[in-house]
C-alpha cells in the first residue's frame, strides 16, 4: 500500500393621565409586538466548506475550526509530507489525514449533512452518530483503492462521499485503515442546522406601540 507520507425599567405612565381606550389601544400594539419578536420567521440553514490550507503541514488538527473537535487527523501538505502523486488535492496543497487510526469529527451542535473528497488505498467507511452515540446513517466508498497512479480500475482520487440527517448528528468517523496512514480527504462540507430568525418587522411593530404610549402620556400632560 503506496504511504501517504513523502518522507521526512417598567412602564413609567407619570408624564399624564391617559384614557382607558388609548392605553388598551397602545398597549395592544405593543402585545402584538412583543409575540412576534418572538415567533420565527423562517429556518435558516448554512453550509461551511473547510478546505484546510493555511494550516502548516504536520499540524496535529484538533480543534482548530470553531464547532468541531477532530481526533487521529493531520495536516499533509504537497510537496513536504503529502505523496500527492497518489493523493492529490481537490483544491490548493493542503488535505487531511488519518493519523495512528481512524479520524473522528464531534460537532458542538448537531450537523445535518456532511461531504467531502476522499482519496484512499483502503475502502473507506464513514459512519455518523446521534447525541446518544447510536449508529444512524454510513456509506462507503465505491471503491477499495482509488489512488491516482494505482487505484482500481475505473477509480479516480477525490471521490465524493456524503451523508444527510434528519433529525442532526453529533458525531461522525471515518475509517480505512484501523492503523491509519490510509487515505485523505479535502474540501469538507459541513451543513448546519436551522435557527430561528426573527421577523424584522416585529421589531418595528414593537418599537411602533412604544412610541404611541410615550405619545398618548405625552399629549395628556
Amino acid at each position: 500500500m503506496p504511504n501517504i507520507f513523502l518522507p521526512f425599567q417598567p412602564w413609567n405612565l407619570a408624564y399624564g393621565t391617559l384614557r382607558a381606550s388609548d392605553f388598551v389601544r397602545g398597549f395592544s400594539v405593543v402585545l402584538v409586538g412583543v409575540l412576534l419578536s418572538f415567533a420565527p420567521s423562517r429556518l435558516s440553514a448554512g453550509a461551511i466548506t473547510l478546505n484546510f490550507e493555511g494550516l502548516p503541514d504536520s499540524t496535529i488538527l484538533t480543534n482548530q475550526y470553531a464547532g468541531l473537535t477532530f481526533t487521529n487527523a493531520i495536516i499533509l501538505t504537497s510537496g513536504i509530507s503529502l505523496n500527492e502523486f497518489e493523493f492529490p488535492p481537490h483544491s490548493g496543497v493542503n488535505v487531511v489525514a488519518d493519523n495512528g487510526g481512524p479520524i473522528s469529527i464531534a460537532f458542538t451542535n448537531p450537523i445535518l449533512g456532511f461531504s467531502g473528497y476522499f482519496t484512499y488505498a483502503e475502502q473507506l467507511t464513514l459512519v455518523a452518530f446521534d447525541l446518544s452515540n447510536s449508529r444512524v446513517a454510513s456509506v462507503q466508498s465505491l471503491f477499495s483503492n482509488n489512488e491516482a497512479l494505482s487505484g482500481d480500475a475505473g477509480s479516480a482520487p477525490n471521490e465524493f462521499l456524503q451523508m444527510s440527517f434528519v433529525s442532526g448528528v453529533s458525531s461522525l468517523t471515518i475509517t480505512g485503515d484501523p492503523a491509519g496512514g490510509s487515505f485523505v480527504f479535502d474540501d469538507a462540507t459541513i451543513t448546519t442546522g436551522g435557527s430561528a430568525v426573527p421577523e424584522p418587522g416585529a421589531f418595528i411593530l414593537l418599537l411602533s406601540g412604544i412610541t404611541i404610549l410615550v405619545a398618548l402620556g405625552l399629549g395628556r400632560k
